[in-house]
């Protein structure tokens, strides 16, 4: 679905397109914070929190772990924050999806670019070769 660019972050899309935040995902680059450098998107609920100090560093093996900047996200996805999807990355970019998203008919998320969104059933992250489903990678 097209989105204006402007709108894309995920509180000003679902005020913007009426969607209820639990109906959208964020897809968010972590990085290491210490060589060598590992990178994962992590797929969590608009209503949940990513749990950065201890599911997603225990899941990604890492000791420490940090949100990505824009311009790793960048560098690292091609996409730019906002627009960031867990298809299509390079290999070696696992994809965490928390298991609340599991639990939701249909999700949200971005397309590529800030100007697209995706609607999918998360059933896709279980066919994914690269994708992992986490539980309480988030919480509430």
């Amino acid at each position: 679905m097209d989105c204006d660019p402007d709108l894309a972050d995920t509180a000003a899309f679902c005020a913007a397109y009426d969607v209820p935040l639990d109906r959208s995902a964020n897809a968010i680059l972590l990085a290491s914070k210490r060589p060598p450098d590992q990178y994962a998107v992590c797929v969590v609920l608009a209503t949940h929190r990513l749990d950065v100090n201890h599911a997603a560093r225990d899941a990604m093996g890492v000791k420490k772990l940090s949100f990505a900047d824009a311009d790793t996200t960048t560098a690292r996805t091609g996409m730019v924050i906002g627009g960031v999807t867990p298809f299509g990355l390079p290999d070696d970019i696992p994809v965490l999806v928390d298991a609340a998203v599991m639990q939701r008919p249909t999700v949200i998320v971005g397309g590529g670019s800030r100007s697209k969104k995706i609607e999918v059933d998360p059933e896709v992250f279980s066919r994914m070769t690269n994708a992992t489903v986490v539980t309480d990678l988030a919480a509430d």
